[in-house]
């Protein structure tokens, strides 16, 4: 999360872009009511994805109700999906308001309810505070808890959630704490039988720089030209002031004395949809492919290798 001061509210201008398309989307309602209805809902999950964003937080409008016209009409539905977490409830106000209007539609299938007030101008907003759960359809506004307490908890989930679907994942930031998973080593305990190997610079000892090594054999009953070494490089970005960026470079090396890589070797970066970020294929004179990416915390990332027919798939975050 952002370092930034957390206040017990926040007030700020609502963009023009947000503006005009909530006035785009009032228009298109069928009474008055439903109108200022839609026209509050968007101003205020815009508002709440703004916050959010600026806090550290992966939103999805897209997958939001609110930001489809179909649900809008049918609805009165104001939530913001965010990512590794779940859907908010971003309930408007106008100025001065004692309670806010919680639809019986919405008083499930949502982590939080955060209310906001909306100026008569339409041009600025605050956010009030937040509530995990409601049960009535007008709220009283003092039972509100500080907004510092929203980020606590949003955080609290993206953690358990992050961990839950990770579980079988390699952790790469747990490599700068010495913990490391069965079958990554040190490049020293590999390069016992592999010296071709040991590449390492000065520079290379450094703390906000970690690598492991392992060797991924495809069970193919040739020769020895059937495995290969993985090598996974890791440093913190020093070009980029936040501590949570790294940069990561996937290498992949001939074994058991072999001098290239056996030839179509395939390798893919996928990102955590399985779409390829990155690949290379080894050629017959290959003494070595290498893939290099940036990543910041909590991203996942998965290298796929494949020979022949057979694929190896390891699974990272970060």
């Amino acid at each position: 999360m952002s370092s930034t001061e957390i206040f017990s509210t926040f007030t700020g201008p609502i963009s023009t872009v947000a503006y005009k398309l909530a006035q785009q989307w009032s228009r298109e309602q069928a009474t008055p009511e439903k109108s200022l209805s839609v026209l509050l809902n968007t101003l205020s999950v815009s508002f709440v994805n703004f916050y959010l964003e600026c806090m550290g937080f992966a939103t999805d409008l897209e997958a939001s109700d609110s930001w489809s016209p179909v649900q809008q009409t049918l609805m009165d539905v104001a939530d913001l999906s965010i990512k590794n977490v779940g859907k908010i409830e971003c309930r408007p106000v106008l100025e001065n308001a004692d309670f806010v209007y919680i639809p019986p539609e919405v008083q499930s299938n949502r982590i939080g309810y955060v209310v906001v007030q909306i100026s008569e101008s339409f041009h600025s907003a605050q956010i009030l505070g937040f509530i995990k759960e409601v049960s009535v359809e007008n709220l009283p506004i003092s039972s509100l808890q500080p907004l510092e307490n929203l980020l606590k908890y949003l955080e609290s989930i993206e953690v358990k959630e992050i961990t839950s679907n990770h579980h079988n994942f390699v952790n790469i930031k747990k490599w700068f704490e010495n913990f490391y998973e069965l079958g990554w080593s040190s490049i020293e305990s590999i390069v016992l039988t592999q010296p071709a190997w040991q590449f390492r610079s000065a520079s290379d000892e450094l703390r906000n720089y970690v690598e492991r090594a392992k060797l991924i054999n495809f069970g193919i009953q040739q020769a020895h030209d059937t495995s290969v070494g993985v090598i996974i490089r890791v440093w913190c970005n020093e070009h980029n002031t936040n501590e949570n960026d790294f940069d990561i470079v996937v290498e992949l090396h001939p074994t058991y004395g072999q001098e290239y890589l056996p030839p179509m070797l395939h390798i893919m970066i996928l990102d955590f949809e399985g779409t390829a970020l990155l690949e290379a294929k080894a050629k017959n004179d290959n003494k070595k492919i290498e893939l290099e990416f940036g990543a910041s915390m909590g991203d996942t990332f998965s290298i796929k290798i494949a020979l022949v027919d057979i694929s190896i798939i390891e699974n990272f975050v970060v």
